[in-house]
């Protein structure tokens, strides 16, 4: 592909996830789970255990604003902060219990409309495009 086209197909993929985006919030509810709260929650269930510092790097926040997103997580119970065995000057935080049924509970909504969609709206061809899409995707999030 020339520059021009990939820059055309940047700029439409950013207006096109960013109505997704826009799209997925306008379902938040005052006292849910904001959208770094999830974005943690999810990285700790699909990735295991992890310092304040990683997740603040693999989030792209600033280390200030990821304590404030996992002081709120803890207070409610949904992370957990232990020592790391291997360095004990280290703190792991992993998902707890009761943050893992609050994140399936959500997923499942958002997920079931989602699913209603793609079901209705799209045919299997579509349907097959769009997952195998979800990984270069998740890698070009990665490389941002």
């Amino acid at each position: 592909m020339t520059e021009e086209e990939l820059l055309q197909a940047s700029a439409d993929l950013r207006v096109a996830l960013g109505r997704l985006v826009r799209r997925l919030r306008q379902g938040y509810v005052v006292g849910e789970l904001t959208l770094p709260e999830r974005s943690v929650l999810s990285r700790l269930d699909r990735e295991g255990p992890a310092t304040p510092g990683r997740l603040a790097d693999l989030e792209r926040v600033k280390p200030q604003a990821m304590g404030v997103t996992l002081a709120g997580l803890v207070d409610r119970g949904l992370v957990e902060r232990r020592k790391d065995d291997s360095d004990g000057r280290k703190v792991l935080m992993s998902i707890a219990e009761a943050g893992l049924k609050l994140l399936t509970d959500r997923r499942s909504h958002t997920t079931r409309l989602m699913a209603t969609a793609l079901a209705e709206k799209f045919t299997a061809a579509e349907q097959r495009e769009l997952i195998a899409a979800i990984p270069l995707i998740e890698r070009l999030a990665d490389e941002l």
